[in-house]
């Protein structure tokens, strides 16, 4: 089964601001952890709002809309794309990450017939 781990991002700003030398570290290391184990599939970090563009559709119209989206009350700031077992494993592995706080949604990825 395939899970999208989405980090949400309470506060975005116009510019991301990198980790510190230590998060960034045990981030690493957990993440060696879950590549060693087969886990991942894909992971990244997202740009800030600010730099980002939605396409709205309403019937045949498109409209283009710029960043940041202040009116969102929760961003994604990254991913992690997994391949698991169940829905419990995800959440096993994603206990075991070195934040100090934050949110994170785990969603299995929907698989159809002949896809």
């Amino acid at each position: 089964m395939r899970v999208l781990v989405l980090a949400k991002e309470g506060q975005q700003t116009a510019a991301a601001s990198p980790p510190s030398p230590q998060a960034m570290a045990d981030h690493q290391k957990f993440n060696g952890e879950l590549v060693k184990a087969g886990v991942v599939v894909g992971s990244g970090r997202l740009s800030p709002s600010s730099q980002g563009k939605r396409v709205e559709f309403d019937g045949k119209k498109r409209t283009v809309i710029d960043g940041p989206f202040t009116e969102s009350k929760e961003l994604v700031a990254g991913y992690w794309l997994w391949d698991v077992r169940s829905i419990d494993e995800a959440l096993e592995w994603l206990k075991r990450a070195p934040y100090d706080g934050g949110t994170f949604e785990v969603r299995q990825v929907a698989q159809y017939e002949g896809a």
